[in-house]
């Protein structure tokens, strides 16, 4: 059987920046950070005051964050995904806002926060026909969703597959964080050396994928391919990154291999870059192990827009293919000085892209790595 290409025909996304993919493109770009002191709860026990939110959106409200920021997306997009295809939701912490109502102030049904739920309400916004499946893999869920849906459509097992992510910034997601002492107290700053820690984002989207055929026939725009995808697990601590790197250089040298790239085709790279000090050191070594001394440009959207944790992959993608159409890799926000390890690879300005093959890859608690090759 020939081989299926995986192409994408559609992508929509909320973040800190705004709704639409031109509000986060633009934001991105133009160097500002999103992340902002967060009035949505009180902070003075925690180790940060700042977040990347999304304006208006109604904490307790009569919807979840999750929905609150879905149902416009939704709405927009009617029509455009077809009844035949396969949801496959990608979240982290889904609608945790409502097991948060329910335990802090004794409202609603706490069981209602199940993922299950959620599930059945964007079946029924999107009028999709299948039972839908869900992926939860920590910071890797969208990206692990995305390579999921690509293998499912190269097997031939589909030719249709979306892929919704959603996660919201909540007391209890801020406090765990906190906990864990991995927020910066001011604005994350990835691949810099004096970085500290994680700013919390939060956001939604979607990305549709079809068979090349499938969307030729029905004469779908196309925004770019799905050439490679790979999971690797380090097996090593439950909230701690493999420290050399080898778990994240496995995902990448399988992708490399899925999509026939070599490390030499690719001239870009959307880093998962979180600005924890043990997350961007451990992506340095697992860089250098594929590409050696040649450094190739890499960015984070992290410290413009958060650490949107479970929509992190889709919302890169997304980027990722505006940085193929417009040959601009956007600057990494909040890096002010280079740490030695990335130099020659992260930069504080605008880059242009050399060749048509971008590399991204997300990490997440549990040892999870992902890894995509797009053209």
């Amino acid at each position: 059987m020939s081989e299926i290409k995986v192409v994408v025909t559609a992508g929509d996304l909320v973040t800190a920046y705004g709704r639409g993919v031109s509000s986060t493109w633009g934001g991105v770009l133009s160097s500002k950070s999103a992340i902002n002191k967060i009035e949505r709860f009180s902070t003075d026990s925690f180790q940060s005051s700042s977040a990347a939110v999304v304006a208006g959106l109604k904490y307790f409200g009569d919807e979840s964050l999750a929905m609150q920021m879905l149902i416009p997306l939704f709405e927009k997009s009617k029509g455009l995904i077809p009844p035949d295809a396969l949801l496959v939701l990608a979240t982290t912490t889904g609608e945790i806002d409502i097991l948060e109502q329910q335990v802090l102030g004794g409202n609603g049904n706490a069981a209602e926060s199940k993922f299950s739920f959620l599930l059945d309400k964007i079946k029924t916004f999107l009028k999709v026909n299948d039972e839908g499946l869900i992926i939860s893999s920590a910071c890797a869920s969208s990206s692990a969703a995305i390579g999921f849906a690509a293998s499912l459509i190269n097997g031939g097992k589909r030719d249709c597959v979306v892929v919704v992510a959603c996660d919201a910034v909540t007391e209890f997601v801020f406090s765990g964080f906190s906990s864990l002492m991995a927020l910066d107290p001011d604005n994350a700053k990835p691949f810099d050396k004096n970085r500290t820690g994680l700013s919390l984002g939060e956001g939604a989207g979607f990305i549709l994928l079809m068979s090349q055929a499938r969307a030729e026939q029905e004469a779908r725009n196309i925004l770019g391919e799905i050439a490679g995808w790979a999971s690797a697990g380090d097996a090593h601590h439950m909230t701690g990154p493999l420290r050399d790197g080898s778990g994240l250089s496995r995902a990448i040298q399988k992708a490399l291999k899925k999509a026939d790239v070599s490390p030499d085709d690719v001239r870009c790279i959307s880093s998962h870059g979180t600005g924890t000090v043990y997350n961007d050191a451990m992506e340095m070594k697992a860089y250098n192990r594929i590409f050696g001394n040649s450094p190739v440009p890499i960015y984070s959207i992290k410290g413009a827009l958060g650490h949107t944790m479970g929509v992190s992959g889709l919302i890169e993608t997304i980027i990722a293919f505006q940085v193929l159409q417009e040959k601009v890799i956007p600057p990494t926000v909040g890096l002010k000085d280079i740490d030695p390890e990335a130099r020659g690879w992260a930069s504080l300005e605008k880059r242009t892209l050399e060749k048509s093959a971008i590399l991204l890859n997300n990490a997440g608690f549990g040892g999870v790595n992902a890894a995509l090759v797009l053209k």
